[in-house]
């Protein structure tokens, strides 16, 4: 991809988004539901957009937690629901909106103790750690996040009981109701006054930040890590874990240095990222400029993004890991320091994650579960205990507690971090070097993924992508074994499509988050044989636009 002139370097104050100005907007803009980019749309992860655009806006908001409300009345969940934010500027007055929704509907509400910044994770660990055991009265969750994206960005994200997104089925009959309530005016709307809402019998505190930590030792080894007294480093990036690794490491007794807790909505200490923009993203070279600069300072250090989902591993040996190394190397290690999972456990993984993992998995003698983009879909094998470790390219991960019981049915970014911490102690090696042993035993990858801006419109063609489309035999000179619409796992449609060969693949889809496509693609070969690859799925691409 190409590279904005200011990617790597210290965001220049001309692109700090208006904060006032956002809030504003967030209240006064009245959104059209008879416009498409101002109707709600659950991606793959919740309803995104920014109140500058008229896509997340107070309306947005009011609608799709009415729409929450009737929801789990249909269902007959009953029991309190999690709520929780991160540091972007448009979480707050959201998650006021649904509060005073969630209260004049009479639901009990969990907020957070002394109003703190609610990582996704802790969401998930706190349904599940409700439910457990129980048959009725089952709690839920909404997430107010928008993830890594930048910080003009909004995002609401509904977690049923089963801790984990919403699948499209929930999905889609929230955002028809959501955009059937704006419609009409929010004339259906329940609602009271946020001071009323605060007051509420049904709102009650939760203390997210402990119930976490004091569990995390069951998930990772963390007297390893203490005994070992490596030297730790963290960048929570601003976001809604900043309050929890002091914690973290008081705790446990961990050698760990939070490099920096400023929480700022206009995440001014950030670099730029590739294109220009300012993007909490772990696992970009450009934003996690600051943390790689310490790297030295560190046997292993990482970050996560604004809701704390996503990990960044930065290893004294390499730098930054690309994700997919990443997970390679968590799958490889965690299936032979795990003795408590059974031997059927299996490894999760999305279509447009590496094939590397592929290779380990199978060295492992374990079964490879692939499915589409979207951590959804690892939810239900989370629950049983199917699945040990489930990961996807975006750097989103999460796996079993030790004895083999689920831990998150969502992304968790602080356990994936932590478990580089536990590798290096154990091992003696940080990742990035047993990802270098792991390629003497199964070759190199090449990887890239390239993103581009596309329209609604176009992202819809995309998605739709067919074998059809492909018409030739052989892709970067070698003969196409499969061209998939579906993935392998699961047989759900992908929303795009993979070309495999030999020696390397690509994939193509549209974001389900922004207006923008991706192409990834891998080669075992080397770098030359990756550009072609690329290449040639641009053109199939391009072909597919202008065929709309």
């Amino acid at each position: 991809m190409s590279l904005n002139p200011l990617a790597g370097k210290p965001a220049p104050r001309d692109i700090l988004v208006n904060v006032p100005r956002l809030i504003t907007a967030y209240y006064k803009e009245v959104p059209d539901p008879a416009v498409a980019s101002q109707r709600v749309a659950f991606g793959t992860s919740g309803h995104r957009g920014s109140a500058f655009d008229a896509a997340f806006n107070e309306w947005h908001i009011l609608a799709i937690t009415q729409g929450i409300c009737e929801y789990r009345k249909k269902q007959g969940t009953d029991g309190p629901l999690f709520l929780g934010m991160d540091t972007h500027a448009l979480s707050v007055p959201a998650l006021a909106s649904a509060l005073e929704v969630l209260a004049a509907n009479g639901v009990d509400v969990m907020l957070a103790e002394k109003d703190e910044y609610t990582p996704t994770p802790t969401i998930s660990h706190a349904i599940l750690t409700y439910n457990r055991g129980r048959k009725s009265g089952l709690a839920d969750g909404i997430v107010i996040t928008p993830s890594h994206n930048p910080p003009e960005s909004g995002g609401f994200k509904y977690n049923p009981t089963n801790g984990g997104p919403a699948d499209t089925t929930v999905t889609g009959w929230i955002e028809a109701r959501a955009n059937e309530l704006m419609g009409q005016g929010l004339r259906d709307v329940k609602r009271v006054p946020y001071e009323k809402a605060l007051k509420s019998s049904t709102t009650h505190r939760h203390d997210y930040l402990n119930n976490y930590v004091a569990d995390l030792g069951n998930v990772i080894d963390m007297v390893a890590i203490r005994d070992s007294k490596v030297r730790l480093g963290v960048d929570p990036l601003g976001g809604a874990g900043v309050h929890y690794w002091a914690p973290i490491a008081e705790h446990y007794g961990l050698d760990l240095t939070v490099v920096s807790d400023v929480v700022d909505p206009t995440f001014s200490f950030m670099t730029v990222d590739w294109d220009g923009r300012i993007r909490m993203d772990p696992s970009s070279p450009s934003a996690m400029q600051r943390l790689i600069g310490l790297k030295d300072r560190f046997d292993i250090a990482f970050a996560c993004d604004t809701d704390h989902d996503r990990h960044g591993v930065v290893a004294r040996s390499t730098g930054l890991l690309p994700p997919n190394h990443y997970l390679a190397v968590s799958a490889y290690y965690l299936f032979q320091n795990r003795p408590n999972w059974g031997k059927q456990v299996a490894v999760g993984k999305t279509v447009v994650s590496s094939q590397m993992i592929d290779r380990v998995t199978a060295k492992l003698g374990r079964k490879l579960y692939e499915v589409p983009v979207g951590f959804k879909w690892f939810v239900d094998g989370l629950i049983d205990g199917s699945l040990g470790f489930v990961g996807e390219e975006s750097a989103g991960a999460t796996f079993l507690r030790r004895d083999g019981a689920v831990w998150t049915t969502d992304k968790d970014g602080l356990i994936p971090a932590l478990l580089a911490a536990e590798i290096t102690a154990r091992v003696g090696k940080d990742p990035g070097e047993v990802y270098r042993d792991l390629t003497r035993e199964f070759g190199e990858s090449f990887s890239d993924r390239v993103d581009a801006r596309a329209t609604p419109a176009e992202k819809k063609l995309l998605a739709k992508l067919s074998p059809q489309q492909v018409k030739s035999k052989e892709l970067a000179g070698e003969t196409i074994q499969a061209i998939l619409t579906k993935a392998p796992g699961n047989d759900a449609a992908i929303g795009g499509l993979k070309v495999i060969a030999e020696k390397g693949w690509f994939a193509a889809r549209p974001s389900g988050t922004e207006d923008i496509y991706k192409i990834y693609a891998e080669s075992f070969r080397d770098a030359n044989h990756l550009k072609q690859l690329i290449d040639e799925a641009q053109k199939i691409v391009s072909a597919a636009l202008a065929q709309g």
